[in-house]
């Protein structure tokens, strides 16, 4: 049986890496990119094409083992992430809670479902620090700090129902630390360590091969250590 890896996002910065990363480590006999212009495309707002998508993956036979979520979004269009609760628009939450936690629950709604009943599967979407509620020391980032949090904890509940399937089976959140993305441009603090896509695509990889199912519906950094919700 071919085994395969399918990356949500494949086209952005640490979606695009993972994926080279993994073409040429030679783990899986397959890598599958889906992003909004691949064949068939994804799209995190429409259920119906993310179906469509896991249907062609289904269809060809093959046994899922990894499903890496590199999607999200911090900035919409000409928004900017809040410094006051005066900033909030009801459109703009809505939109960040579409694409950073109903999408992803999309994909494990309709992907989930391929994982084998036995043996070690792993589905892992990327989250963010500032999405936990326990180290929420300064504020702000409204928008994306909720639905960071909200991704959380569906991963959580995901990962619940998920081992009742298939005890080996492992669904995470992960911290990539901060890379340099379109995502994290202008963004970037002074101090910070600022990775490149490769690096950070190496740090995910191995930590996603790390995994147990004893650490499934968990919330870690790049390096395995686990943050507070």
């Amino acid at each position: 049986m071919t085994t395969v890896a399918v990356i949500f996002g494949a086209s952005g910065g640490i979606g695009s890496a993972v994926r080279s990363h993994l073409e040429s480590a030679g783990g899986y006999d397959a890598v599958i990119g889906l992003h909004r212009k691949s064949s068939p495309p994804l799209d995190l707002i429409e259920d119906h094409k993310i179906q469509a998508c896991a249907e062609e993956v289904r269809q060809a036979g093959d046994e899922v083992r990894l499903l890496f979520d590199a999607t999200g979004a911090l900035t919409l269009g000409s928004a900017r992430p809040e410094k006051s609760l005066g900033e909030l628009d009801p459109e703009v939450l809505a939109r960040s809670f579409a694409i950073n936690a109903i999408g992803p629950a999309l994909l494990m709604k309709h992907f989930l479902p391929l994982f084998p009943r036995e043996g070690r599967s792993v589905f892992a979407t990327l989250s963010a620090r500032v999405g936990s509620i326990g180290d929420n020391g300064l504020g702000g980032w409204y928008s994306y700090r909720a639905s960071k949090a909200a991704l959380n904890q569906l991963v959580r509940t995901a990962s619940i129902e998920l081992a009742r399937k298939n005890p080996e089976a492992i669904c995470v959140a992960l911290h990539p630390g901060t890379v340099r993305t379109s995502l994290t441009e202008n963004f970037a603090k002074t101090g910070l360590d600022v990775q490149e896509p490769a690096v950070a695509a190496e740090r995910l990889v191995d930590l996603m091969t790390s995994l147990t199912p004893a650490q499934s519906g968990g919330f870690f950094d790049q390096f395995g250590r686990p943050i507070a919700w």
